[in-house]
């Protein structure tokens, strides 16, 4: 497909995964929507790329906010083809157990942010945004937009300590389809990408040596995950025009057992 003219929004837009994926659709000729709590950030990155790249400020926990940010898109650019859906964190409070040493249960709140983060950011911004592209006119094959969304492998090889995130991105995966189904009347697609251990700013503090360790496991090529190859992956999927309801593991091969960490 040409993405010349056609308008596509990245939740997580300012940094790591989502950062890499605007920077590819703005590359291939798209508007691009920056959507993102960190303003200044969201602000250089528009800047250097130009009038076709613009920042909306998204906080993914909040409804309002995602309806807000993908209707102010829409409003800029004047229609809507894509959102890519790259927002999401493991709760900022580190791994957490069901129950731990000393029998403390694990914590509501945290249980909580990490849903609305990583699920519910991920639904809304996707109900908003396939009700704009449903008023597009249908393309050559009767289309109307794309939603890719991202889970993680911890939807399928979760680890200790991972309960609410591994939940969290288990249930991206499952809606997959489903809302592929409920979304084909209107010509829109939905996929989802599952990410093993990329090499984002979530991992720049680790050390060269953890980094190899948690290379330790992908089949090849040995090392940690790139940005811009999920970027590639997340545009291709948009260009794919046959690609519906499915869930696409980019990780070398990678498959965690219970014994390794992330």
């Amino acid at each position: 497909m040409s993405f010349a003219n056609k308008t596509f929004v990245v939740t997580g837009g300012a940094s790591g995964l989502g950062e890499a994926t605007v920077r590819r659709l703005a590359l291939l000729g798209a508007n691009v929507g920056i959507l993102d709590r960190d303003g200044e950030r969201g602000e250089a990155i528009a800047k250097e790329l130009g009038s076709r790249v613009a920042f909306f400020e998204m906080d993914a926990t909040k409804e309002q906010s995602c309806k807000n940010a993908v209707q102010a898109a829409v409003t800029r650019f004047g229609n809507l083809w894509g959102a890519v859906n790259c927002a999401g964190g493991g709760g900022g409070k580190g791994p957490l157990l069901t129950v731990d040493k000393a029998f403390n249960v694990h914590d509501s709140d945290a249980w909580d942010i990490t849903m609305k983060l990583n699920l519910y950011g991920t639904f809304n911004v996707c109900k908003y945004a396939a009700a704009a592209m449903a008023k597009n006119t249908p393309d050559e094959n009767g289309l109307r937009g794309c939603l890719v969304n991202c889970a993680s492998v911890a939807a399928f090889d979760g680890q200790k300590g991972q309960v609410a995130y591994a939940s969290a991105k288990g249930a991206v995966t499952q809606m997959t389809l489903p809302m592929a189904r409920d979304l084909g009347v209107y010509g829109i697609r939905v996929n989802t990408i599952a990410p093993g251990i990329m090499n984002t700013p979530m991992l720049a503090r680790a050390t060269d040596k953890v980094k190899a360790g948690l290379a330790l496991g992908v089949v090849a090529p040995k090392r940690l995950g790139l940005a811009d190859e999920f970027a590639l992956l997340a545009t291709q999927i948009i260009d794919n025009a046959y690609l519906n309801g499915e869930v696409i593991r980019l990780d070398g091969g990678l498959r965690m057992d219970y014994t390794s960490k992330l």
